[in-house]
């Protein structure tokens, strides 16, 4: 039997940008991800207007950096997690980011729109803490373990 492949390690901290208007939700994930076992730094922003501030490094995210994922919520003041999703992938400058849709809502069409626009991966979030924290701890196993982002611009 074949012996299984040792995950990747990344070198360096990876940049994670969360566009999410929920406090709870920002809150359980931001402690999710303390707990991992692959350095981060989440970043967060509450809508869609400000996640796209933050990608161009626009006003007061002028040293922000690139992040290596986006974790992106659908239902959103201001610019839903869709329309900004169109914008991140039709960007030449933006459009190698994996984007990870991670909502509550199980439309088809919002499945359906994310991967039309070419999201990296559609998530409903579990309702309650302990599933909520096992989504996220599985998002890292995988996303932060065994995936290779595209280098930083």
């Amino acid at each position: 039997m074949p012996a299984t492949p040792a995950p990747v390690i990344p070198s360096s901290l990876i940049e994670i940008l969360l566009v999410e208007d929920s406090e709870p939700d920002v809150l359980l994930t931001q402690e999710a991800f303390e707990g991992a076992r692959v350095p981060n730094r989440v970043h967060v922003v509450r809508d869609g207007v400000e996640a796209l501030r933050f990608l161009r490094r626009e006003a007061e995210y002028a040293g922000a950096p690139r992040p290596d994922v986006i974790l992106l919520d659908i239902n959103m003041p201001r610019k839903n997690g869709l329309e900004v999703l169109s914008e991140i992938k039709a960007d030449p400058a933006l459009g190698s980011i994996p984007v990870v849709m991670l909502t509550t809502s199980q439309a088809e069409e919002d499945v359906r729109g994310s991967y039309a626009r070419h999201a990296s991966g559609y998530v409903v979030k579990p309702v309650g803490f302990e599933n909520f924290l096992q989504a996220i701890r599985a998002f890292e196993d995988f996303w932060m373990t065994f995936v290779r982002f595209p280098p930083r611009a």
